[in-house]
């Protein structure tokens, strides 16, 4: 990508950085694949001040990452479920938890596993063609 595309705004890690790109937004992220959905719940498991949180789920909401939907009428109450473009999320949010387990945790605090075998999950970047894993050294960037 040249300079130009990347001054005009032509950089999809940026525009996915004006969505997702804080501390906070990845945290409650996380939070709703751990399955919460609830602001109480949120707010209890990040220790986030009441007006970040609502910010934050705002923006979720506004950006499609999250819908938002009453679950008690008497009080009125809401709750948050990731949409398809948030549950497309989680690979980032996994490598990010890879990341910070391999050069920031020590013992890494979390251990994930396939539900249905028991299996450790790996996340790779391959070839299509041939199957090789790779890193950023082995890949070449086309500018559409």
């Amino acid at each position: 990508m040249d300079e130009k595309d990347r001054l005009t705004g032509h950089d999809s890690v940026e525009a996915a950085l004006d969505q997702v790109g804080d501390r906070w937004t990845f945290l409650i992220l996380r939070e709703c694949f751990f399955g919460v959905r609830r602001f109480g719940d949120f707010r209890r498991n990040l220790g986030i001040a009441r007006n970040m949180l609502s910010d934050r789920l705002d923006k979720l909401v506004g950006h499609g990452i999250l819908n938002r939907r009453p679950y008690s009428e008497r009080p009125p109450r809401e709750e948050y479920l990731l949409t398809d473009k948030g549950r497309d999320l989680y690979g980032v949010t996994v490598a990010l938890m890879g990341w910070g387990d391999r050069w920031l945790a020590g013992e890494p605090p979390l251990t994930l596993t396939h539900r249905t075998d028991g299996g450790a999950i790996e996340q790779i970047l391959r070839c299509s063609d041939c199957g090789t894993h790779l890193d950023a050294r082995d890949v070449h960037y086309h500018p559409n």
